[in-house]
């Protein structure tokens, strides 16, 4: 096991250095969970993923227990969750996924995005087989014996496992599976009295894409524009 390889981070820009942002999100992930799996955590997995997300930002437990009896409600809102693919400039490809109770007002403003900021939309597929469809969980490293988790993990789904940093630098432990085995996996760290930073679906990319510095800046301008829109919960990409 060594250092495991992800796409460069730029410090989630504007969207998630907001509070209300990532809150936002999560009372969205909430919602979708809730609506297809029950608002109990002990029988949705889907679920406690979120609330294990919810508590990495802080939010407050008073606002998850509001999202998840709204999600109930009979007058809760439909989020549909659609994934849009494209090009930034020079070539990244990246994937927007969304949650959105109107898509026609959804993929209108992505497209608008793309356009101005350098970049092209693409149509379903002719991005997405760049990446892989993984869960990936983040723990704290400190106080766990690493070759023994992943010889335990190896018999629950795992994939990958390595080091990595987070967003302020500090050591995380990264573990990677296909997205299928998602729950066998959250499930075998659970037994493990281990609790994650955060678990997610990510789509993580094969081949990453190097641009020098200034195209960089490019890219990233538009990936930041993408996270500032309302619907979009996560921006994949290829840059290196």
């Amino acid at each position: 096991m060594g250092r495991i390889f992800e796409v460069r981070k730029h410090a989630m820009f504007a969207r998630w250095n907001r509070m209300a942002k990532q809150f936002h999100r999560i009372a969205k992930d909430i919602n979708i969970s809730v609506k297809s799996g029950g608002a109990d955590p002990s029988a949705n997995p889907g679920l406690r993923r979120c609330i294990q997300n919810a508590r990495a930002v802080n939010m407050p437990r008073d606002k998850v227990e509001a999202a998840i009896k709204r999600a109930s409600g009979k007058d809760a809102a439909n989020f549909t969750v659609v994934i849009y693919e494209g090009y930034a400039p020079h070539g990244v490809a990246i994937l927007v996924e969304t949650a959105t109770d109107n898509p026609t007002r959804t993929v209108a403003s992505v497209r608008h995005i793309f356009s101005k900021y350098g970049g092209n939309f693409a149509t379903s597929g002719s991005v997405s087989f760049q990446f892989k469809e993984m869960g990936v969980f983040r723990l704290s490293p400190e106080g766990i014996d690493q070759d023994d988790l992943e010889l335990y993990l190896m018999d629950h789904g795992l994939d990958e496992m390595g080091e990595s940093t987070g967003d302020k630098g500090e050591p995380q432990l990264v573990i990677r599976c296909a997205f299928v085995d998602f729950g066998n996996l959250q499930k075998a760290l659970e037994d493990r009295g281990l609790v994650p930073l955060s678990a997610e679906r990510e789509f993580v990319c094969a081949a990453p894409t190097e641009v020098p510095e200034e195209q960089a800046k490019e890219v990233l301008e538009l990936i930041d524009k993408l996270e500032q829109d309302d619907d979009v919960q996560n921006v994949f990409h290829t840059l290196a």
